[in-house]
């Protein structure tokens, strides 16, 4: 325990009378009451769905449509509409008049319901005819309009060959070998200019070349030009020769222990028989 709570707990607690203790507990259980009533009115409301939705499993009805209701009830018959393998959509706009939907699999909402639902205009047998004749006309309009851009660009195309034919007649009888040009009226390099710049040619473009050395080695003794089984080749023959070179080393320095090993005995013997002599010698 820090040293703040532990301050806190030694200190005295404000002294509380009975009407206080009192008014605290009524509003305790009156929240308490007000969380249950809340929970059982959405288990009525559920089983409400339920019901409402499995007589419309049972009957022709393409789909069903429920009153504007807050988003939690609205996300109590989402899940009972799924659980029941049905499509439920909400339509309109939230906290004024949004409500949901319920649709059978077979029956799922066309493009024009789901638009008309959206704008606020319903959906009736009225609704799905004028959304159908919009529909048509503008499918109407966009024929004619591609129509226009094809007879459009057939147009210019002809004027372009009877341009080109003009003036190769004219070229012939005037004995000229010039061909004449058809330039457009709009250069397409003028809108990219900050970018490309006015001359965005080949002949503009420079030629670059790689830098020749990089630091001190040439780029060309960097550049691998061994294929991958010689590259893994040379890496499994390093690995060799550095075994082996470990190997070597071993065997040296064996050699060299053994070396001092001998080095000492000789070299305690030695003493040995100069002691045992000097022994003699004293006797």
């Amino acid at each position: 325990m820090d040293l703040l709570g532990s301050i806190l707990n030694s200190m005295d607690k404000p002294p509380v009378n009975e009407e206080q203790k009192k008014l605290m507990k009524r509003q305790k259980e009156m929240a308490e009451r007000i969380k249950n009533k809340q929970k059982e009115e959405l288990l009525r409301f559920r089983k409400f769905v339920e019901e409402r939705i499995n007589r419309f499993a049972k009957d022709d009805r393409p789909h069903i449509e429920f009153q504007p209701l807050d988003k939690v009830h609205r996300s109590v018959i989402h899940d009972v509409a799924e659980y029941g393998g049905f499509i439920c959509m909400s339509f309109g706009c939230e906290d004024i008049d949004r409500y949901s939907v319920v649709y059978k699999k077979e029956n799922a909402p066309t493009e024009d319901e789901i638009a008309a639902r959206r704008n606020g205009d319903g959906w009736n047998e009225e609704v799905a005819k004028e959304y159908a004749d919009r529909r048509r006309k503008q499918k109407e309009l966009d024929e004619q309009k591609r129509l226009a851009r094809a007879s459009q660009n057939s147009s210019v195309s002809a004027t372009s060959s009877s341009g080109q034919s003009n003036s190769s007649n004219s070229g012939q009888n005037k004995n000229s070998s010039k061909e004449v040009e058809t330039k457009p009226t709009f250069n397409y390099k003028d809108k990219y200019a900050h970018l490309i710049g006015q001359d965005a040619a080949l002949e503009a473009a420079r030629k670059t070349e790689t830098n020749v050395s990089y630091g001190f080695v040439p780029s060309k003794n960097k550049k691998d030009v061994r294929s991958i089984e010689q590259t893994l080749a040379d890496i499994q023959a390093k690995k060799r020769l550095k075994l082996q070179q470990q190997k070597e080393q071993e065997q040296l320095q064996q050699e060299k222990d053994g070396t001092t090993e001998q080095t000492t005995t000789s070299k305690t013997s030695s003493l040995a028989t100069s002691s045992t002599s000097s022994e003699a010698i004293t006797h």
